[in-house]
């Protein structure tokens, strides 16, 4: 019995929105002056309704196409962002294309200086963190003449010697190495009055400098003059620049002269360097 009364329920239910709906439609198509008093009521109701409705629809509509919006405004600034990481990359690498151009100048330039010795042109391609101030290994062995005690200089300036050659590739120990046993370079400061001897033989970490030591306590010394290789010392061969006089004082025993040389070689930086083959007129 009741499963009939909720069926007579539905059946009824169904029956009055039919009813309804005819009831707009119809009145949609009539005339509002022709229009009875409930028909206009009806009529009301439906545009309040559609109004109603309408309002929700486009604050949706507006919602979507601000979505679409953002989305839009999302890629292009990732692609805004890619070119830009690009740009970044690009001055980069024309940063170091630079510096590399700068330094095969500079070693051009030492090789036209050179042009008394015999010179081996190279690249360094390894520099251990751990032994940065010591040592550099380059891309040239015996197979390209090298040999060693070589003179080796970069930036227009001797920066250290060969250590150690195998067919391909060389050992080149620097001046800024704190082992005296092989930093030592027989020098001189070349005076109008004449030169200057001494010995290169300390590097000051601190400062970047180079220590000349052992010079005669009277001797007259300018800052600013050129300091190269004397030749004396049997490995170097004469007139390579090591750098400019940057200070001069007495060394901690007051004995003797001792001059901070302000390096004509980079000895931070190396990317190329210029091997010097000597030849047979060894200085005496």
């Amino acid at each position: 019995m009741n499963q009939f009364f909720n069926n007579k329920r539905m059946i009824v239910l169904l029956i009055s929105v039919i009813i309804f709906i005819s009831t707009i439609a119809f009145s949609m198509t009539r005339n509002r002056e022709d229009a009875s008093i409930p028909q206009l009521f009806m009529n009301d109701i439906t545009g309040l309704a559609a109004t109603v409705i309408a309002k929700p629809a486009e604050a949706v509509n507006g919602f979507v196409d601000s979505v679409d919006n953002l989305l839009h405004t999302y890629e292009e600034n990732q692609q805004l962002k890619q070119k830009i990481d690009a740009l970044d990359n690009m001055q980069a690498r024309i940063y170091t294309l630079d510096q590399e151009n700068m330094s095969l100048k500079q070693e051009l330039e030492l090789q036209n200086s050179l042009s008394e010795f015999s010179t081996i042109s190279s690249s360094v391609i390894s520099r251990n963190p751990d032994t940065w101030v010591d040592q550099i290994i380059v891309d040239k062995g015996s197979e390209d003449g090298v040999a060693v005690d070589m003179s080796v200089m970069s930036g227009n300036g001797l920066i250290g010697r060969v250590a150690e050659v195998s067919p391909t590739t060389s050992k080149i120990l620097l001046l800024s190495t704190a082992n005296q046993s092989v930093n030592r370079v027989s020098a001189e400061v070349q005076m109008p009055d004449g030169p200057i001897h001494g010995i290169v033989d300390d590097y000051e970490s601190n400062t970047g400098l180079l220590v000349m030591s052992e010079i005669d306590p009277s001797a007259k010394i300018e800052v600013g003059k050129q300091v190269v290789t004397s030749g004396l010392g049997g490995v170097s061969p004469a007139s390579l620049l090591i750098g400019v006089v940057k200070e001069v004082r007495m060394d901690a025993f007051g004995l003797f002269q001792e001059v901070t040389i302000e390096p004509a070689g980079n000895i931070g930086e190396i990317r190329y360097v210029t091997i010097i083959k000597r030849g047979s007129e060894v200085a005496p």
